[in-house]
């Protein structure tokens, strides 16, 4: 089908920095307004803030977004400033050590990709709310937020593929070549994504709605950011690839369904219609080949690659809560109304 491309499908180069959320995410907004080589927050301000809370993830996001397109007037030298650095190490520990308290005792790799694969019985998740009560306004809210993420989708997971190897390379490349739209750019998801927003009515610029976005969806993203950029994370990188594609093609389905029921547009419709057949082949090719391939080469990365199945499946439990929660009571999920 033909997709028209809205004006500013894909945003300015650089997104518009934010508004702070606390001592943190304040200090570093100040640093990044001057030159790189300023003084930044020291690292020991970051031990008591809630290292899943609003001022570490957007403190993070924002160390995380100098690594993708920057920020409009930011110095690009910050990107590997060494105080900059210091500070993102110390909230990343922060955060990974929350993740694996919590994801403690998860299970191994064959049985967490199989319970991925375990549709809830209760229908009771995001996708099936929608599917089968939600409004428009609801719609454009689940939108605004996960385009902090599908308007760069599949960047965070191509930085995996120099440090992988042979079989796994190879399918994880042929996996990427589709969601960067098989060489066609209108066909590129992130594309598609924005297309999607035009027929909600959102701005398409990128990064637009990231003051809207709480926590919970910061931390989704900051995930893949924090696992794509350590070569020493690969193999948990390689289980959040395997989580989200292993997860999409049902989810997409009903939220096909959803975008159809609501009347929101063809592009909305399409988005999510398009990740059904794919999403479906992806499955088996990244069990098979992708986290089949870098285990053979590398056994001892079996406990990394659980590990970011567990701790993907906890941040979007975490969001899933804070959307139903409010949308059962009739409020916005965001931080503020679009």
């Amino acid at each position: 089908m033909p997709h028209r491309v809205p004006p500013h499908a894909e945003g300015p180069v650089e997104g518009e920095t934010p508004t702070a959320r606390g001592e943190v995410s304040q200090g570093l907004l100040e640093a990044l307004r001057g030159p790189a080589g300023g003084q930044v927050p020291v690292p020991g301000g970051v031990r008591t803030a809630d290292p899943l809370g609003d001022d570490l993830q957007l403190a993070l996001y924002l160390c995380y977004e100098l690594h993708y397109r920057g920020f409009e007037g930011v110095d690009p030298a910050w990107e590997w400033d060494p105080g900059l650095l210091a500070l993102r190490g110390a909230v990343e520990g922060r955060f990974l050590a929350e993740l694996r308290a919590r994801t403690e005792g998860h299970a191994e790799v064959a049985e967490a990709l199989d319970a991925l694969l375990v549709e809830p019985v209760d229908g009771a998740g995001v996708s099936h709310f929608l599917r089968d009560e939600g409004e428009l306004w609801h719609l454009r809210e689940y939108a605004a937020q996960r385009s902090l993420y599908h308007l760069k989708e599949a960047d965070p997971h191509a930085w995996v593929i120099p440090r992988l190897r042979g079989r796994a390379k190879a399918a994880f490349v042929a996996v990427e070549y589709d969601e960067f739209g098989g060489g066609r750019a209108d066909r590129v998801h992130a594309r598609l994504f924005a297309d999607l927003m035009a027929d909600l009515k959102l701005d398409t610029r990128y990064g637009r709605y990231l003051d809207h976005a709480p926590a919970e969806m910061l931390a989704n993203v900051n995930l893949m950011s924090l696992l794509g950029l350590h070569r020493a994370r690969r193999g948990a990188l390689v289980g959040h690839f395997a989580t989200v594609e292993v997860t999409s093609s049902p989810g997409s389905r009903r939220l096909a369904e959803a975008m159809r029921r609501t009347g929101a547009g063809p592009a909305a419709e399409h988005f999510y219609a398009e990740h059904v057949t794919a999403d479906a082949v992806h499955e088996q090719i990244v069990r098979r080949d992708v986290v089949g391939g870098l285990l053979a080469d590398e056994p001892g990365l079996a406990r990394d690659v659980a590990f970011g199945i567990a701790a993907t499946v906890l941040l979007e439990d975490r969001l899933a809560e804070r959307l139903l929660a409010a949308w059962r009571e009739g409020s916005t999920s965001l931080r503020k109304p679009l």
